[in-house]
């Protein structure tokens, strides 16, 4: 897909045809009306725009895209540069309902977007995609570019009014008793109940519910973790930069013992509740039986030794520390703060001397560095998510328009719709990919999409 930046007018303009009622000279525009101007929102208003549609953004907080500014740590991991089927691995909600939407605007044509909005990209570890500024507003400025010649009016949309048959949308109602009425088609990004400062509301979840959609159970997920004991309390702040996690559910009673559920390496923060940290988050996502499932959380402080080199080097160290206590023997092995809990959990005196150790103490020991281990018993509240699992069943939307198949000029794209993936850029990439369907909805338009 080739996008063309025209710097003058602060336009794109994709090889789409435009649309509108009719044809010829005095066509009628084809009037949208978007429910939230967050990632999805504003990408669908560029592509109908695009289209020749006249477009108006329905937004409540202070300005559009406010949740795109501090992705990734304010740097925006926007996409992930891989293969439609690679990321599809990466989507444990509903994948197969994301194929016609990546095929159509794939990771390739989000980063060509952007460029060609004038933002240079880079891709980093993992195939993660970054603006090279490093900046999530740069980001935020393109997508606003890209979305420019819509209207945009300030009101918090809190109902919609069908006909009497309930085919079509033919008003929105704000929250200050304002209804808007007169457009073609309507469609809802409002994002999920993640990051509420945002202003993410989930109100998208009431408006389908209105317009007779089935919204599934929703839940946090990318989220932190909270954990049972005063292990992670007593840590709090530590940050584990390099570290192997495995997370296996527990299970009461006898049979063969279950099998992990998520691995992973990198880094890993003690807080107040438990865990948190990018390995944390993206383990979340695969964490589906919490609370009801408990989990426990097992740490390998020292992932690059086997238990046979881990053990030589406590010896090593040990030897330089023969006549200390133990307590004063550890700290090249640990973080300081660590090493107080790390005593206390071997069950050797802290003021035994390092001559006194055992060589069975010595193999606990390793075996304590290997597990680390605290007890999962839940997440920390939606609020708290980077993203929102539930939404809007996919059962009841097309998947190469996000349109509706209740109501015939409603659409969805982004967090509201049950779809979403682990951490790496793939939720904004969905976002993105859906925000475009839904505002280049393919679909044949026939008078006033009746």
């Amino acid at each position: 897909m080739a996008f063309d930046f025209d710097k003058d007018t602060d336009s794109v303009t994709s090889s789409r045809t435009s649309a509108g009622i009719g044809t010829g000279a005095g066509a009628v525009p084809i009037r949208t009306a978007i429910i939230g101007g967050g990632v999805a929102g504003l990408t669908a208003a560029g592509t109908a725009l695009r289209r020749g549609e006249d477009v108006t953004i329905f937004e409540h907080s202070r300005a559009t895209a406010l949740k795109l500014g501090i992705t990734g740590k304010g740097r925006c991991n926007l996409t992930n540069n891989c293969t439609v089927d690679e990321f599809l691995a990466n989507v444990p909600t509903n994948p197969r309902f994301l194929y016609a939407s990546l095929t159509a605007f794939p990771p390739s044509a989000v980063m060509e977007l952007f460029e060609s909005l004038g933002v240079p990209l880079k891709t980093e570890r993992g195939r993660r995609v970054f603006p090279e500024s490093d900046r999530a507003l740069d980001i935020v400025a393109a997508l606003r570019r890209y979305a420019s010649g819509a209207k945009i009016i300030t009101a918090s949309i809190e109902g919609l009014t069908l006909n009497g048959g309930g085919s079509q949308v033919v008003a929105l109602t704000a929250s200050d008793g304002r209804k808007f009425a007169g457009f073609d088609r309507y469609i809802v990004s409002t994002g999920g109940l993640s990051y509420p400062a945002t202003g993410s509301r989930g109100a998208g979840y009431e408006l389908a519910r209105m317009a007779g959609h089935t919204v599934t159970p929703l839940r946090a997920s990318l989220v932190p973790l909270t954990a049972e004991g005063t292990l992670a309390s007593s840590l709090m702040g530590l940050s584990l930069k390099n570290v192997a996690v495995t997370f296996t559910p527990v299970i009461s009673g006898g049979g063969k013992p279950p099998k992990p559920v998520y691995t992973d390496f990198g880094e890993l923060l003690f807080t107040h509740f438990g865990v948190s940290g990018p390995v944390v988050l993206s383990a979340s996502a695969y964490l589906r039986g919490l609370p009801d499932t408990k989990y426990t959380l097992s740490i390998d402080l020292k992932p690059a030794l086997d238990e046979s080199a881990l053990d030589a080097r406590l010896l090593s160290d040990f030897s330089d520390n023969i006549n200390r206590d133990f307590i004063n023997s550890l700290s090249a092995l640990l973080p300081a703060k660590l090493i107080e809990p790390f005593v206390s959990l071997s069950g050797i005196d802290p003021r035994r001397k390092v001559n006194t150790i055992t060589r069975q103490e010595r193999r606990d020991l390793v075996y304590l560095l290997k597990h680390l281990t605290l007890t999962i018993n839940g997440t920390r509240p939606v609020a708290e998510a980077v993203i929102t699992s539930g939404g809007v069943s996919v059962k009841e939307l097309d998947p190469r328009t996000m349109r509706s198949k209740l109501v015939s000029n409603l659409y969805f794209a982004g967090e509201v719709i049950d779809v979403d993936a682990y951490t790496g850029g793939y939720n904004l990439q969905i976002a993105f990919s859906t925000g475009f369907c839904a505002g280049g909805a393919g679909d044949a338009r026939d008078a006033r999409l009746s």
